[in-house]
């Protein structure tokens, strides 16, 4: 993976409704894949924090643990991401 795709993999990785099956999507990284990437792209402070986070039920990065009335992954009022395959569809 080039830098870019690094930085947009931890970008969706931090955002709380971003899932895990969409990182999948698009990089082709399973969860455990995403998780070793944070691991080694991040502090180690960071990455327990986020990996606390991810566990803490506030996150909503696994399809089966949300709520059915989110339909998207994203905020409706966050623009277009230029690099974002799936916004290209």
């Amino acid at each position: 993976m080039d830098r870019i795709d690094i930085d947009r993999v931890i970008e969706m990785a931090w955002e709380d409704r971003t899932p895990f099956e969409v990182i999948t999507i698009q990089f082709g990284l399973s969860e455990a894949d995403t998780i070793k990437l944070m691991r080694s792209e991040l502090k180690r402070n960071s990455f327990n924090l986020w990996r606390k986070r991810v566990n803490s039920g506030v996150s909503q990065k696994h399809l089966m643990k949300r709520s059915s009335e989110i339909k998207r992954f994203k905020c409706s009022r966050q623009k277009a991401i230029s690099m974002n395959k799936i916004s290209k569809r």
